[in-house]
Formats: C-alpha cells, sequence, structure tokens
C-alpha cells in the first residue's frame, strides 16, 4: 500500500494582517487529496483554559463581556498562551489572573482545535485541582465576576443555553462524562 501524503504543498504565503492577538495568512496550496486551493488561516499563538474544581466538586467559572458576540458569557478560566510558555505554565498564569486562585495540581483534559476550518490555534483545557484563594491580577481590559456552581447547576445551564462558550461547553461535559473520578 502506498504512503498517504499527511499535509499540502504551499505554493505561495502571504502575511495579510498581523495583530497583537491573531494574524491571518493567505496561502495557495495543493492539499494531500490533490485539491488545488486559496485559503485565509487566522494564526493563533494557541490557548489554555482552566477548569477549577473544588474538593466538594463544585466549579468556578466567570463571566465577562464578550464584543464579537455583543453579551456577557459565563466561561472557565481562559486565555492565549505566551510566546515560548507552556500550555501548563500558561494555565497556572490565567487561572492566577483572572481568579486570584493558584493550582496545586493541573491536568491535561483535552487537547482540541476549536476551528480547524480557518484558524490555526491549539487549545488545550485543564483540569485545576488543590485551589488556594489568592489576590487576582486581571489585564486592564478585564472586569471578571467569579461565581461557584455544582456540575448539576452548571449542567442545567448549558442544557437551557445560558452557558454558550464553547470551549467551556467541552471542557465542562468532557469531565463530567469522562474523566471524573466518581459521580457526586
Amino acid at each position: 500500500m502506498a504512503k498517504r501524503k499527511t499535509s499540502a504543498k504551499i505554493l505561495s504565503s502571504k502575511v495579510m494582517f498581523k495583530g497583537r492577538v491573531f494574524g491571518v495568512r493567505r496561502e495557495s496550496v495543493v492539499e494531500p487529496g490533490g485539491v488545488e486551493a486559496t485559503r485565509e488561516i487566522v494564526t493563533h499563538p494557541g490557548s489554555v483554559v482552566v477548569l477549577p474544581v473544588f474538593p466538594d466538586g463544585r466549579i468556578l467559572m466567570i463571566r465577562q463581556y464578550r464584543h464579537a458576540v455583543g453579551q456577557y458569557l459565563w466561561e472557565l478560566v481562559a486565555g492565549s498562551k505566551d510566546r515560548g510558555e507552556s500550555f501548563q505554565k500558561g494555565a497556572h498564569r490565567e487561572l492566577l489572573e483572572e481568579t486570584g486562585y493558584r493550582a496545586r495540581r493541573m491536568r491535561k483534559l483535552l487537547d482540541l482545535f476549536p476551528t480547524p476550518g480557518f484558524v490555526s490555534e491549539n487549545m488545550v483545557i485543564f483540569l485545576a485541582e488543590g485551589l488556594k484563594l489568592g489576590k487576582a491580577q486581571p489585564e486592564a481590559d478585564e472586569k471578571i465576576e467569579m461565581r461557584i456552581f455544582s456540575l448539576g447547576e452548571i449542567e442545567d445551564w448549558i442544557r437551557a443555553g445560558r452557558i454558550r462558550d464553547a470551549k467551556s461547553v467541552a471542557g465542562i461535559l468532557y469531565y463530567a462524562h469522562c474523566a471524573r473520578k466518581k459521580r457526586r
């Protein structure tokens, strides 16, 4: 059996935009299946998501305004990975910045591509346990509200459409149905 080609041949590549958080690149490619196409790619350094769980099973979530969708959203702690930073170090940093909590244990739950059709972002979701409260260090443009929920409340909110952030839904449901050691 012949070895299948697994990556595209890039014919040309041009940076169209370079911003603080992401960039946009246009590439002419021949994909592994032989399709010749022009692809516009949002380039992103990667991001981390943190699911903070207390010993009693309750989960910390944050609420903040998201201008791109014009509303406040309940979410897990998250942010872009800094250049040269490991995903795990970024998870610890974001947890401290947004909530003031430090985690004794940070375990990878999921490694995924949230929008692989046109975004290069690799997102890693971590479970944070052994939480100790300190002082939050939000960035200047972050106005964050925190709340602690039971897992049942969160699942009800997801079903009711009150939690709509995809990374949070994915991380919470994965934790609830695939990763928890015991059902509560």
